[in-house]
């Protein structure tokens, strides 16, 4: 059993509890891979190296002590840089937080300490968790391991990357409207979207705060359900946190299809731009889950088609809202000017790139007297239709099946002028955030320029447990030019 880079996270984890590698022996290993891979990458915006060792070394002296560190001992984890960590610069990849401390952590990242895990950076995004692609970072873009003149996809493009380049077994990304699976898609890993409320927002830097959620990124679907288990639970810090009898995404993960009902979205798997090498992808994942002995059926959701739609009118509004604090009085970069006025908007002019300007006229406007019930409200009832359809769907069907992205991945560069382009990434992640159902990606062979194709499993809100179990299913029989 190894613990070297490329490990999976529970192979580290059960070598480093059985002593047979030091906590600190894998970190130092992670972090020079890092060293050697991140200038081509650039998956972070800051490495924790000090800290790292501090406390790899503090899981090693408790091992010795004879204590238990926790299910992920000595695993490392690369965390989104929106997620609060205490006395560690958390930027959103934004200049109107560049150098900001958090004064406290952020739930999710108490919970991965206490499970001993070992946080090595912080990883770069779309500003504010504002795209697709990972080229709104204020810091530069990053780019994909598996091709490096091609996108990573977004928000959580250095996540993906930091995973799929085996700077870290683990990481955590933030899912607004696609934000970990499509990211995950195109880097060639597994990435989740709990329900909504699974997991704590607490410490999360909010974009829409009825649509985020924090999420893992692994290269196995074992490794993301250990992680998601870790990270989920109510947390009164959080007051959309769900309480009671909640699910665990490794309860049946040798369950296998057989006797499931899955359904393959009409509406997703047709949608505008799906390229044929990904619906092919698509098609041949449901053929493998049929040969296992699901039943295995078309479906359709037809408000889903709306989806896009809906979500560039509420996620944009919710961000609006969001971001008005950010006014260089309280933290955070401060351009001063004659009158307070002037401050706010010299400081929200220098330190917003043009997406999030972009995003906050949008919402705004859609906010704005007389537009309200045209745009937000049209847009919220528009929800509501996803959401029944989406339950008439599920009480026939245990799972759905849908592309992740509409393409492999596609070159940097290539979508930066028309962001309605870039915006239709997202079309078939989207209608789940909005449903605030669980949803992820697989890696299930590969599409043009042999690069990887993602399959997306929706599951009812709650459905942890049989998303995973399916998810297994299809890691079992991916071709294995693909498996990270």
């Amino acid at each position: 059993m190894s613990a070297a880079p490329g490990a999976t996270a529970v192979d580290v984890a059960a070598a480093v509890r059985s002593g047979q590698r030091s906590a600190a022996d894998v970190v130092d290993d992670h972090l020079a891979e890092i060293e050697a891979g991140e200038p081509q990458i650039h998956a972070f915006n800051h490495v924790m190296a000090d800290r790292a060792r501090a406390a790899a070394a503090e899981i090693d002296r408790r091992l010795a002590a004879g204590e238990d560190p926790g299910p992920l001992a000595g695993v490392p984890v690369a965390l989104k840089d929106n997620l609060c960590t205490r006395g560690v610069p958390t930027t959103c990849s934004s200049r109107i937080l560049e150098g900001w401390l958090p004064p406290y952590d952020a739930t999710v990242v108490v919970r991965l300490r206490r499970a001993g895990a070992v946080a090595v950076g912080k990883t770069n995004l779309d500003e504010f968790a504002m795209g697709s692609s990972t080229e709104n970072s204020a810091f530069g873009p990053t780019r994909n391991p598996r091709d490096r003149g091609r996108v990573p996809g977004g928000s959580s493009g250095g996540s993906a990357a930091a995973v799929a380049a085996g700077f870290a077994p683990l990481a955590l990304g933030t899912d607004t409207g696609g934000s970990i699976r499509q990211p995950a898609a195109l880097c060639g890993v597994v990435g989740a979207k709990p329900t909504y409320g699974l997991v704590s927002r607490y410490g999360l830097i909010a974009f829409a705060s009825s649509l985020d959620q924090v999420g893992p990124f692994a290269t196995t679907v074992a490794d993301a359900a250990l992680l998601l288990d870790v990270i989920a639970g109510h947390d009164p810090l959080d007051s959309t946190s769900l309480d009671g009898d909640l699910p665990s995404a490794r309860a049946r993960l040798d369950g296998g299809p057989e006797g499931l009902r899955v359904g393959v979205v009409t509406e997703l798997s047709n949608a505008e731009g799906i390229a044929s090498d990904v619906r092919s992808r698509v098609q041949a994942a449901a053929d493998a889950l049929a040969a296992g002995g699901a039943k295995v059926e078309e479906v359709s959701v037809p408000a889903a088609v709306y989806g896009l739609s809906a979500y560039y009118l509420i996620a944009p509004a919710e961000a609006s809202s969001n971001l008005s604090r950010y006014d260089g009085v309280r933290y955070g970069l401060r351009v001063a000017g004659p009158d307070i006025t002037s401050t706010y908007g010299a400081t929200r002019a220098a330190g917003f790139g043009p997406e999030v300007k972009r995003r906050i006229m949008l919402g705004t406007y859609a906010l704005s007297a007389g537009y309200y019930d045209a745009y937000y409200g049209q847009a919220q009832r528009v929800r509501t239709l996803i959401i029944r359809d989406f339950e008439t769907a599920y009480a026939s069907f245990d799972v759905l099946l849908s592309p992740t992205t509409p393409t492999v991945a596609f070159e940097l560069g290539a979508k930066t002028s028309d962001p309605l382009s870039m915006y239709l990434s997202d079309v078939c992640t989207i209608p789940s955030s909005l449903a605030g159902h669980p949803a992820m990606t697989v890696p299930f062979g590969t599409g043009a320029d042999g690069l990887p194709v993602g399959v997306q499993i929706l599951a009812p809100a709650l459905g942890e447990t049989v998303m995973f179990q399916v998810a297994a299913a299809l890691e079992a029989v991916a071709p294995k030019e693909v498996q990270a």
